[in-house]
């Protein structure tokens, strides 16, 4: 696990039509990941507890090679690129990983 590179990613959503866009545009996003990404170990998307303007991203790749093979993507680049029309704001945490349990891969 020491060789584990993460994010945690907070977006912030303009109104529910912005959420129910952004949504689609993640579930599209992530048909590109499963299908594309062996090195992407995680890609979770959460809406937290009482913030349904809020998504939460745990991503945690098998090091930092295979997260930069995921942002040269075409489905990560669409969805970076259209994105920021549907936020209001974004923060993101970079995280090494030190120690932990990622279930084996099917």
């Amino acid at each position: 696990m020491s060789k584990g590179f993460g994010l945690v990613v907070r977006f912030a959503l303009r109104n529910q039509e912005a959420a129910t866009a952004f949504d689609a545009l993640c579930a599209r996003t992530l048909e590109g990941i499963k299908a594309r990404e062996p090195g992407t170990l995680a890609y979770v998307v959460h809406v937290p507890e009482g913030e349904p303007l809020v998504r939460v991203f745990y991503e945690l790749y098998a090091d930092r090679a295979a997260f930069e093979a995921h942002e040269e993507q075409p489905h990560t680049k669409h969805f970076l690129a259209e994105r920021e029309q549907h936020l209001t704001g974004v923060e993101v945490t970079f995280l090494d990983a030190i120690d932990g349990k990622v279930a084996a891969r099917s």
